[in-house]
Order: C-alpha cells, then sequence, then structure tokens
C-alpha cells in the first residue's frame, strides 16, 4: 500500500470527526466501509458465535458435573403407626426346640384363652410408641452432586465438533464474501464518483469552449461577417450545455452522497476521491484466455462456504444415525440430606456416592429414526448438488467476466484514438474558422464531435476499471 494512502487513513477519523473529510483514495474508501458497515460487523459476531459453538461442542467430550439441590417445608410430620403398638411376644419352648407365643391360659385346662374380638391374649407384650415412630420432616434439605461421562454415543459427540468447526469455517468464508461485496460497491461508487468528475470537468471546459465561441460570433455579427441566426445556434448549443453541466453536478453530489453512505460517512460529507485530480487513471488490466478453475474455485470463499455447508450435511447425516445407535455414559452421584436415615433417622446433613453405568438401546421407533437419517442424506445430496450449480454458474461467470474486461480494454483503447482524431478536428475547425473558411457549424460540429470522444474515453477508462474490479471478484483475488 502507499505511504500516502497510509497516511490518509491514518489521519481520516480525525478529519470525519472535525466533519471535514476532505480528498480519499480508493483505499481509505474500502477502509472506512470495512470499519463501518453493519453487515460486515453482524457477520464478525456470527463468526465469533461459530467459535463458541465449536468450544461448546467439544465440552460433550468431557464430564460433565451438576449440582441439585433444595429446600422443603412439610406441614405434618410423619408416623408410620397411628397410635402406640403393643405387641406379642414369644419364648423359647425347650422342649419343642422353637419359640412360641406368650398367651394367657385356663389354669384348669392350660389352653390359650381368646379375647371378645376371637383373638388369643397375650401374656407379655411388647410396647411400640407412637412417639418412637415419628419423624420430624417439617424443614427437609436435600441436594445431589452429579458426574456424566459420556462412553459412545453412536458418533454424535464427534460428528457435532466436526459440524461445530466446518461451521465456523463457512461463517469465517461468508463474512470474507460479504466483505468483497461490499469492497466491490465501494469501488463501483468510487469509480462513479471519477467519472462524473471528470465528466463535470469536461463539460465546464465545454462551455467555455461554446462560451467563447458565443464571444466571438458576437463580436463577428458586430462587424457584419457573421449573422443573427449564427449567433442564435450558438447561444442555444451553449444552454444546451449549460443544462448538461448542471445535470451532471448533480449527478456528481449524488454519486459522491451515495460513496460517503457506503464508508459510513455522513451522506452531507464533502468527500472528494484522489483519481478524480488525475488526468489518467491506471488502466493495465492482466486479463487471460483461460484460467485454472480449480484454483478459481478454491480462492472463492462462496464455493468454500458452500464446500463448508456440503460438510456440515454430511455430518448432520452422521447425527441421524447415531440415533439408531446404542449409547453407553458413566454415571456417579454423591447424594446427602438433613434429616437423613443412613444410620436410623438423624436431623443432621449425612450422604453417600454412587456409581453405575447407563446404557441406552433404541429397539423400535416404527421407523421414525430412520425416515430421519435419509431425510439428512437428501439434504447432503441437496448441498452437493448446490455446489455443482455454483462451480458451472462460476465458470461462466469468469468467462463472462474475462471477456467483457477484453472488450473493454479494445474500445477504450479505440477510444483514445478517436480522442486523437478529435482534438486535431478541432483545432482545424478553429482555425478555419478563425480564417473565414469554415462557419459556425462546422466548429460547432467538431465541438459536439470533440465533447463525445472525451467523454467516450471517460466512460471507457471507468468501464476498464469496473471490469477489473468485476474480474478480480469472480476470480476471488478481492482480499482486502
Amino acid at each position: 500500500m502507499n505511504i500516502k494512502y497510509i497516511i490518509a487513513a491514518l489521519l481520516l477519523p480525525s478529519a470525519v470527526a472535525a466533519g471535514a473529510v476532505g480528498t480519499l483514495s480508493l483505499d481509505s474508501c474500502r477502509q472506512l466501509a470495512l470499519s463501518n458497515n453493519k453487515e460486515l460487523l453482524m457477520q464478525a459476531e456470527k463468526v465469533k458465535a461459530a467459535g463458541y459453538q465449536k468450544r461448546e461442542a467439544f465440552a460433550a467430550y468431557l464430564p460433565a458435573i451438576d449440582f441439585a439441590g433444595g429446600y422443603m417445608y412439610n406441614q405434618k410430620n410423619i408416623s408410620i403407626f397411628d397410635k402406640d403398638q403393643l405387641l406379642p411376644t414369644k419364648s423359647f419352648n425347650a422342649k419343642t426346640g422353637s419359640y412360641e407365643f406368650n398367651l394367657v391360659t385356663d389354669p384348669a385346662t392350660h389352653m390359650p384363652v381368646k379375647g371378645p374380638d376371637g383373638q388369643y391374649i397375650p401374656e407379655t407384650v411388647a410396647l411400640i410408641p407412637k412417639d418412637a415412630m415419628t419423624f420430624d420432616i417439617h424443614n427437609v434439605v436435600f441436594g445431589a452432586v452429579t458426574l456424566t461421562q459420556p462412553i459412545y454415543m453412536g458418533g454424535k459427540i464427534v460428528a457435532m465438533n466436526k459440524m461445530a468447526g466446518y461451521a465456523e469455517e463457512l461463517y469465517k468464508d461468508m463474512n470474507a464474501a460479504a466483505r468483497q461485496d461490499v469492497v466491490y460497491a465501494v469501488d463501483a461508487a468510487y469509480w462513479q464518483v471519477v467519472s462524473l468528475a471528470a465528466k463535470h470537468q469536461l463539460a465546464t471546459s465545454y462551455v467555455a469552449l461554446l462560451d467563447s465561441l458565443d464571444r466571438n460570433v458576437g463580436y463577428m455579427v458586430d462587424a457584419g461577417v457573421a449573422t443573427r441566426s449564427d449567433k442564435l445556434t450558438v447561444d442555444v448549443k451553449l444552454n444546451e450545455a449549460q443544462i448538461d453541466l448542471t445535470k451532471v453536478e448533480n449527478g456528481l453530489t449524488l454519486s459522491r452522497m451515495l460513496l460517503a453512505q457506503l464508508c459510513g460517512l455522513p451522506v452531507e460529507s464533502d468527500i472528494h476521491v484522489v483519481d478524480e485530480m488525475t488526468d489518467d487513471i491506471n488502466t493495465e488490466a492482466e486479463i487471460a484466455t483461460t484460467y485454472d478453475m480449480q484454483r478459481v474455485y478454491d480462492a472463492r470463499h462462496d464455493v468454500r462456504a458452500l464446500t463448508m455447508a456440503t460438510k456440515i450435511a454430511d455430518q448432520q447425516s452422521a447425527v441421524a444415525m447415531s440415533s439408531m445407535l446404542p449409547n453407553v455414559a458413566l454415571i456417579g452421584s454423591y447424594s446427602f440430606s438433613n434429616p437423613n436415615m443412613f444410620d436410623g433417622y438423624k436431623k443432621n446433613f449425612d450422604g453417600a456416592f454412587s456409581v453405575g453405568v447407563m446404557v441406552k438401546v433404541p429397539l423400535w421407533h416404527w421407523g421414525g429414526n430412520y425416515n430421519k437419517y435419509r431425510a439428512a442424506k437428501a439434504e447432503r445430496k441437496v448441498a452437493e448438488l448446490k455446489l455443482e450449480d455454483a462451480k458451472e454458474k462460476i465458470t461462466l461467470q469468469v468467462s463472462q467476466a474475462a471477456f467483457k474486461a477484453r472488450e473493454a480494454m479494445k474500445t477504450y483503447l479505440m477510444t483514445i484514438t478517436n480522442e486523437t482524431k478529435a482534438n486535431e478536428n478541432l483545432e482545424n475547425a478553429r482555425v478555419g474558422f478563425t480564417e473565414g473558411v469554415l462557419t459556425t457549424d462546422n466548429v460547432l460540429e467538431a465541438q459536439t464531435a470533440w465533447l463525445k470522444a472525451h467523454s467516450e474515453k471517460i466512460d471507457a477508462m471507468i468501464e476498464v476499471q469496473l471490469c477489473d474490479v468485476y474480474l478480480n471478484k469472480v476470480l476471488g483475488r478481492t482480499d482486502y
């Protein structure tokens, strides 16, 4: 980059803040547009988001540690019994070698006695008070720390990581393609300003020529060597030229406003460009007859983005396939509560570890998972077809751009010849008019031809520049 462009780029922010933009180079306009374009800023954020999603996908390889806890207030306590419990007891009978219930017996018959309810009456009982089996659960605190380590997820984690990586590359290529579009738009607006500025100078010169001719014809009318009709003819041409000059000035103002808007500057900025101050511009555009299309494909960010989209679609089919494969994960946890019942009922914190393996095997889903996989394969085929279609269109695009660039260069070379002839013709017409051998009509015709030749040369120069910019764009060379 030229040193004057670097200095201009460094001084530009302070100039914008002061409200006077001044003269900008093409590089400065590109830099401003790339820095201020909202679409590019959004694309940059998407690239960041894709990078974060890539990190998120990698985290699936690592064990997940979670904590869950809570507090609960209960209105009532839990009681196993509704009242005190009396349990019959047993004594060991040495004769039978077994335990027998202690029952009340009839002294006369030595047989167990039944009560009114028809049940035997125990001689001794064991008392279990209701309070002993009542547990205070008014305030319960509980929690658990769990660890989950995926072991085999049917290839889903690997596919998701690849997808995240491809997605990041896709957004980077989309961002680069958007930058190319912005640069192309800025270049087109820049050269439009250059074109109209040159035409403004040309129109001003043409008005000056007609004004000088108008004065000379006026002197000749006063001297009686020209007619009033000659003077009116020149006046009409002069008025037409002034109207054309006004139109060019309006178009130039609008073009400056468009360039300012693309550069992120206020539209009312007094913006000028470097190349409008020069008499000629660089038109040395290298145009080949054939191109290595594989290299073009590799350089085109849109093709690379479509390639990444195809790879993403391929991994999506792998994710769909994983839904038909078993999943295995290692699970560990530490659970605790207050109150706890690990060693009797106690109102304090206590917990325990547990470790296990979870296996999930899909058995039958009525073809749902398989159809999901087939849909993913179809989407991958669509992505492949889009890529192939894009390559075919790019091949045609490159051929057309190269042809148009060659034709623009041929046209420009012809306009140089026409300009030289028009200058010579105008000079001859001036001399002939001064010597009285040519009429005002001859001079006006020469001036009109001169104006047309110069205007066509300006258009041809700008067309060469725009064709060169477009050719570089379709070849993927507009990296900036």
